[in-house]
């Protein structure tokens, strides 16, 4: 994970939290138990950041970020959204407690505000949630690690994800499929180790389309950020089986990965719904 600047673009305005596109390297806290941005966190927000018109025009009442880590993407997505100015309330969650200090110190130097909760993925949160949240970000611990390294205390509970790097990932999934409403969107970080063709075919089961939004290869590592949509196109029946799917998406994000594999480093922003 290389730890390169992100986009640091200024929009002049009136207030400390309406004059930045996404939140500012220089003003996010850090704690030596803690993930700072990296090229993954900046991918993310580069995502959301390319879907910015989409996202404003959805309008999203509640919007969550699952590992809040730093606060670098949940601030941005508040910079982004206009904040609880424009109705919206923001949730986020971190496992480390250390997180959610540096979070609300990042937010703090932003001028933003969001309910913070110290928990594992929504653990206590699925019942007050369920179906309602517009909006759900996450960069989840997707690094292939040995499965005893998985959530343990401090900042390798940012990267640990297990065997494929799967295991945190797989247990996200089910919980992001409870919270979400009806027109929830979800952008979630993957790995190519991760396959995230076979994630796209596990949402698919659930009812979900997909699609790449950007995709960024390093030396080190070729990410993909993945959008996930409730899609009334595809038929669920009652075993989570697809009966009927008018869309195509599954195979169209399978092209992607393959396309944007062959390409090798690269930096490439798709179109979104």
């Amino acid at each position: 994970m290389n730890n390169f600047s992100g986009t640091d673009g200024w929009i002049p305005g009136n207030s400390l939290e309406m004059s930045y596109k996404t939140a500012q390297i220089r003003l996010v806290s850090s704690h030596p138990e803690v993930y700072e941005p990296c090229d993954d966190s900046f991918a993310l927000v580069d995502a959301l950041l390319s879907d910015q018109k989409h996202l404003l025009e959805h309008k999203p009442i509640l919007c969550m970020e699952v590992g809040c880590g730093s606060g670098y993407v949940i601030t941005s997505l508040m910079l982004m959204l206009g904040g609880e100015a424009n109705g919206a309330q923001f949730i986020a969650t971190d496992m480390n407690p250390h997180a959610i200090t540096v979070t609300r110190e990042t937010m703090e130097a932003h001028g933003v505000h969001a309910e913070l909760i110290n928990t594992d993925i929504a653990s206590g949160l699925e019942s007050r949630l369920a179906g309602s949240v517009d909006l759900l970000v996450v960069n989840p611990p997707y690094v292939p690690t040995p499965e005893d390294e998985v959530g343990r205390e401090g900042i390798a509970s940012a990267w640990a994800g297990g065997e494929n790097g799967r295991s945190v990932i797989d247990k996200i999934l089910p919980v992001a499929d409870k919270l979400l409403s009806e027109r929830g969107w979800l952008y979630m970080v993957t790995l190519t180790a991760n396959n995230p063709s076979q994630i796209c075919r596990q949402m698919t089961k659930k009812g979900y389309a997909s699609r790449i939004v950007v995709q960024r290869s390093t030396e080190e590592e070729s990410l993909h950020i993945i959008k996930f949509w409730r899609d009334v196109n595809i038929e669920v029946d009652a075993n989570n089986g697809v009966t009927n799917s008018k869309t195509g998406i599954l195979d169209s994000v399978r092209s992607q990965i393959q396309r944007l594999s062959f390409w090798g480093s690269s930096d490439i922003n798709t179109s979104t719904d």
